[in-house]
């Protein structure tokens, strides 16, 4: 069985990026990226209402890593220091050396590689310091910029699961893709 401890934080480094903790601090540019439908719209969670609900779901984030039991890293570039978005591991699975990743980018910053050196650091420590043998991305099949990603990183598609997931009053589909650590 996995036996994690994030404490102290890893703060993960890349060309242009620092992956490091959420703070309280970046409570408005999630709330932003949480409440606009079209940023959401693969993303089956209720749209953030207030800057309440992004504190709230930094609160949520805080005591996943605080147990051990998820990390989500907030996506800054080294100049800014800004967030931009977030990536991380969560649903982790200890007995099986398993995580679900999952990830947000502002469409301002879309297009440039950042979530692509995000998720190669990521998997990285996934399967380096958190000696995970799986990481499982759940996706909408009409998320064709996610499969795609997924696909670059050599995910590979494992599952289809036709209206498995009801949300807002609609039964949605769900495509699973695996990546399994190399041996």
């Amino acid at each position: 069985m996995l036996n994690l401890n994030f404490d102290p934080f890893p703060v993960l480094t890349t060309e242009r990026l620092i992956l490091r903790r959420f703070t309280f601090a970046d409570a408005p540019k999630l709330f932003e990226l949480r409440k606009d439908p079209v940023i959401m719209q693969y993303i089956s969670r209720p749209l953030s209402k207030t800057l309440d609900d992004a504190i709230d779901l930094i609160k949520v984030i805080n005591d996943l890593l605080k147990g051990n039991n998820g990390i989500t890293w907030c996506i800054t570039l080294k100049n800014e220091q800004e967030f931009v978005g977030s990536i991380g591991f969560w649903r982790i699975e200890k007995e099986n050396y398993r995580a679900e990743i999952g990830y947000l980018l502002n469409p301002a910053y879309q297009g440039r590689g950042i979530m692509q050196e995000a998720i190669e650091t990521i998997i990285n420590y996934g399967f380096g310091p958190m000696s995970l043998h799986t990481i499982q991305a759940n996706v909408s099949p009409d998320n064709l910029a996610s499969i795609k990603l997924l696909q670059k990183n050599n995910f590979t598609q494992e599952a289809y699961f036709k209206e498995n997931y009801f949300f807002n009053g609609v039964f949605e589909d769900t495509l699973v893709y695996t990546l399994l650590t190399k041996t």
